[in-house]
């Protein structure tokens, strides 16, 4: 979602606009654009259309600037649209590594090899680093393990070395490139 605004209504002191949800069709959205500009111009009483929106407020899965072209960004929720839960995930940990999300979409997020572990779910641990050393010690990840060993690993020790490589980017989720 994403509120626009006019930009001459506003600088004239007048906060004109409207919240809208993308991605919608072309039309529709040059629609809204419209109706929101030509609100602007009437409250204002210019008689000098008004001809340029931008953005006051997001709330999205990517980073959203005031000037970003919306037909842009209806493009790019369009492709959104397709992703699961873990893309958004591989998405943001993209993000916060510097990469930028209109760039990553469209190359196409497949085109980024990202290794995610969600524990934002598991609230029996504190440790992320500690719960992904027992996930990789489960997998198989350190070879087979002797039953009598399994007792002698040392889960913290090996979750502070993967902390080296991993990066935990919102609560309870680490990332890495692979």
């Amino acid at each position: 979602m994403i509120y626009i605004t006019d930009l001459a209504a506003y600088n004239s002191g007048y906060l004109i606009g409207r919240w809208i949800t993308l991605p919608m069709p072309h039309e529709e959205l040059a629609g809204v654009i419209q109706e929101v500009l030509t609100h602007g111009m009437k409250t204002c009483q210019d008689t000098q259309p008004h001809e340029e929106v931008f953005i006051t407020d997001s709330e999205a899965d990517i980073t959203i600037g005031e000037y970003d072209g919306i037909h842009l960004l209806n493009e790019l929720a369009e492709f959104m649209e397709e992703y699961t839960e873990h893309d958004l995930l591989k998405l943001r940990f993209l993000s916060s590594e510097g990469y930028n999300e209109h760039n990553i979409i469209k190359e196409g997020l497949d085109s980024f090899e990202v290794d995610i572990y969600d524990y934002s779910e598991d609230t029996s641990f504190t440790d992320v680093y500690e719960l992904l050393a027992y996930d990789f010690v489960d997998e198989g990840l350190f070879g087979e393990i002797p039953v009598h060993l399994e007792h002698y690993i040392d889960y913290s020790a090996i979750g502070r070395d993967l902390s080296m490589d991993y990066t935990e980017f919102e609560h309870g989720v680490l990332g890495k490139m692979a």
